[in-house]
């Protein structure tokens, strides 16, 4: 007997159902196949430490001052081969980028750090590592003689990209990233890059920018002695750090404001002010230091600099959010005298930057910030400081900055830099 109501048949799966579920495990394994597909295709930058020693030489270059110039010329040609070596090997396709971080002193000579990075997809993880060191062991064999290298102390490893930005964050000079354009300018525009000028600080006035700025070590800042003459209590300014005016990486207190002695205008001599902060820093990808200078260090007619700030886009117009850039050509100072243009104004204190044409300038409220210079190894230096100028960006008027060479003495002298 059955009872009643209940069917002793079974109820069939209707076929739309068996396709929709077909068509999801068709789409599931698709995609885990093109993930698979990808993660093992699909190249990853790859960050490695190299170590190798150097007999009978003793360098010490910690990388968190400036070089001397025997060391930085050893750094460049091991980066410059280095380059080659890769280049011209098997892996020159992986090959990103290159450079020596320090050369510190080790028995009987010195120790010599590399940070290298590879692209490549992770089923090559496995052999580049070897490919990679043997073409160190190579590049050391075939400089034993130039570099007094030991191949046998060549050592290689794998590190994370945190831990490769670390590796520079304390170096000086080191940007994140490298985006100069040869048009871009403060006057009118040119949007820096995040991480491009990790050096480069807004002083901010009761929370307004104010002045710029550039950090020079974990607790000190320079700027311009102007930016304070009516504006000394260190209680009303604060420094903040990042690209963005409104969202700062990092904000920090003020401690104390040192202008030069002997500032005084309206030729604004002795420009140069020292910030203090409440505490030190930490040093990021995003918060470096800049390079000080070598006091006998020259510049020539022309170089190529680079000044950087959030000041106004053409005279009393607005300020911009984002860092701007701008390249620019040291002008000779005879130049600068000139009746024309800045009438004799120009000390040896000072020195002056731009275009006669006027094309690209620094403008109001960029004082205090910084103007770099990159060695051969392109590693910034601080050579200016941005001081005044006849207007923004005018015809035989360049900008005048305070001559960073001319004041190591004092900065030292205040500092201990």
């Amino acid at each position: 007997m059955y009872r009643s109501g209940i069917s002793s048949q079974r109820r069939s799966w209707p076929l739309y159902l068996t396709i929709l579920v077909f068509l999801g495990v068709a789409a599931i394994v698709g995609i885990t196949i093109g993930l698979l597909v990808h993660f093992l295709a699909v190249g990853k930058n790859y960050h490695y430490q190299g170590d190798f020693h150097i007999s009978g030489v003793t360098y010490n270059d910690s990388c968190e001052n400036a070089a001397s110039q025997v060391s930085k010329d050893l750094s460049k040609d091991i980066e410059t081969k280095m380059l080659d070596g890769f280049q011209n090997s098997s892996i020159y396709k992986e090959y990103v980028n290159s450079q020596v971080i320090k050369l510190l002193p080790f028995p009987n000579g010195s120790s010599v750090q590399l940070q290298l990075t590879f692209k490549f997809p992770p089923a090559k993880r496995g052999i580049m590592k070897p490919a990679i060191k043997a073409v160190l062991l190579q590049l050391l064999k075939d400089n034993m003689a130039t570099w007094n290298a030991v191949p046998a102390s060549i050592k290689l490893t794998e590190i994370s990209k945190t831990d490769a930005e670390m590796l520079t964050n304390k170096c000086c000079g080191r940007q994140l990233v490298n985006n100069i354009r040869a048009g871009n300018r403060i006057v009118n525009g040119g949007n820096a890059q995040t991480g491009a000028w990790p050096w480069q600080a807004s002083m901010q006035w009761k929370g307004q920018h104010n002045c710029g700025a550039s950090l020079i070590s974990s607790r000190w800042l320079l700027s311009a002695a102007h930016c304070f003459t009516k504006k000394n209590n260190s209680k009303d300014w604060t420094v903040n750090f990042g690209t963005l005016l409104n969202k700062p990486y990092l904000t920090e207190k003020v401690q104390s404001i040192i202008s030069h002695e002997n500032f005084s205008g309206p030729g604004v001599h002795n420009d140069i002010a020292l910030v203090e902060l409440a505490k030190e820093v930490s040093f990021s990808k995003y918060v470096r230091k800049i390079c000080l200078p070598e006091a006998k260090m020259k510049l020539a007619d022309n170089d190529s600099v680079v000044v950087t700030g959030w000041g106004t886009l053409y005279m009393n117009g607005p300020l911009p959010n984002i860092l701007q850039e701008a390249l620019v050509k040291i002008i000779d100072n005879k130049v600068c005298n000139a009746p024309h243009v800045l009438s004799g104004l120009v000390t040896d204190n000072m020195l002056c930057a731009g275009f006669m044409s006027g094309k690209t300038d620094a403008c109001q409220n960029d004082s205090g910030g910084p103007l770099v210079y990159p060695d051969s190894r392109n590693i910034w230096h601080l050579v200016g400081i941005v001081s005044w100028g006849d207007g923004c960006a005018k015809k035989n008027k360049p900008g005048v900055y305070t001559r960073v060479t001319a004041y190591r003495d004092w900065i030292t002298s205040k500092t201990g830099l």
